[in-house]
């Protein structure tokens, strides 16, 4: 049995953020019933590529859901919507403030109904405060909340994350505070709501820089691929491809020193220490690029592993996807032709797993509707659901 089987959650979340936080409750083995309008979450048309009309983007964050297309506008809805929530146990959103409740699905009217309903409410800024009615975009808050001020090239432009780290990090801190939600509402028998925003979530992720510049007052310069207080911490070039190091510590220090025949740079007062490499990071990265230049990245790997000295070649993704370690780690999974990244969740007594392919745009319409009692017909006629 899963970790979450018998829990079911109503997610009318879209885009990645609430898509996210229900995949992971998904991949644990809760119910997941994915409302969509008619047009279907926005992902689904972020494409190509595309497989049998399942785009990508869309089966990143939706496997293992149950979709049903529902008009909210339609008074009808609330009808549907009081049938599905009365024993739903979650129930994700991320509209922008104040659409929830223009739509009769607020927190308010959800709780009326169910008491013990967890209500998870994903937000861009915040539910209240000058930017609660905001719409919130994970390339947005890279910028305000500090993260493009830190990455990319010393000398260069501020630079985004290649992947909506934001929003992957704001579904994760949604799951968490859902998972406990539930693990409460188990003591007193309630349910609560339980709110997450992007901008929250990426301040808390500067962690180290950010607690750097509140100890210093001083803002946090960027190193590009290089470590802000630790030396080497970086990439480096060999003969003939990039890969990177990380010294962390003295003892790995001195099996560098060793490993690059330079034994004496252990005791060399301007190295001898991380507080004095990091003095004199320029001198120390340009005596080693010398010595890594000199022979292939077989050759490094080779030497560094075998001291124990943590490092690795840069893949593409392609390679790492490909990698003997994906493979053996069980990381690329699939359903019904769908090629996925499998959780990262692992558990001995009730392993994630995924048994449904992302869902086809309302293809669970009639099924969802028909364990809830209400009449599919009926509802199609009206127009309200598809």
């Amino acid at each position: 049995m899963s970790a979450l089987s018998g829990i079911k959650v109503l997610d009318l979340s879209r885009v990645l953020a609430g898509p996210w936080c229900g995949q992971t409750l998904a991949d644990l083995g809760a119910d997941v019933i994915k409302i969509e309008s008619f047009e279907g979450d926005d992902t689904r048309g972020m494409g190509p590529p595309s497989i049998d009309g399942i785009s990508a983007y869309f089966s990143c964050a939706n496997r293992n859901k149950r979709s049903i297309c529902i008009d909210l506008h339609k008074p009808e809805s609330a009808e549907i919507i009081a049938a599905l929530v009365k024993d739903a146990d979650v129930l994700i959103e991320n509209f922008r403030t104040g659409t929830a409740e223009r739509l009769g699905i607020g927190y308010a009217d959800m709780q009326a109904l169910n008491p013990r309903l967890i209500y998870c409410s994903i937000s861009g800024y915040g539910r209240s405060g000058p930017d609660a009615t905001r719409a919130g975009y994970d390339y947005a808050v890279q910028a305000e909340g500090g993260l493009m001020a830190i990455t990319g090239a010393r000398d260069g432009a501020p630079n985004k994350a290649a992947v909506a780290v934001v929003d992957l990090a704001t579904g994760q801190n949604a799951a968490i505070a859902v998972l406990a939600a539930l693990h409460q509402r188990h003591r007193t028998g309630r349910g609560q709501q339980v709110a997450v925003s992007l901008f929250d979530t990426q301040l808390t992720w500067l962690a180290n820089i950010g607690a750097g510049v509140l100890f210093t007052g001083e803002d946090a310069p960027r190193y590009g691929n290089e470590h802000a207080s630790i030396v080497p911490y970086q990439d480096f070039k060999a003969s003939d491809r990039h890969f990177v190091l990380t010294v962390a510590n003295e003892k790995l220090w001195q099996a560098l020193c060793e490993c690059v025949g330079h034994p004496e740079w252990v005791d060399d007062p301007r190295f001898c220490t991380n507080a004095q490499r990091v003095s004199n990071r320029s001198e120390v990265a340009a005596k080693l690029q010398d010595i890594f230049a000199a022979q292939p990245l077989s050759h490094w790997l080779g030497l560094l592993k075998q001291r124990g000295i943590p490092c690795a070649a840069i893949n593409s993704v392609k390679q790492a996807l490909e990698s003997p370690l994906a493979k053996a780690n069980g990381n690329i999974i699939e359903a019904d032709g769908i090629p996925m990244v499998a959780s990262a969740l692992k558990l001995s007594d009730s392993p994630a797993t995924a048994v449904r392919a992302p869902p086809k745009l309302g293809a669970h319409t009639f099924e969802i509707l028909s364990e809830a009692g209400l009449d599919f017909g009926r509802y199609a006629a009206l127009g309200v659901v598809q």
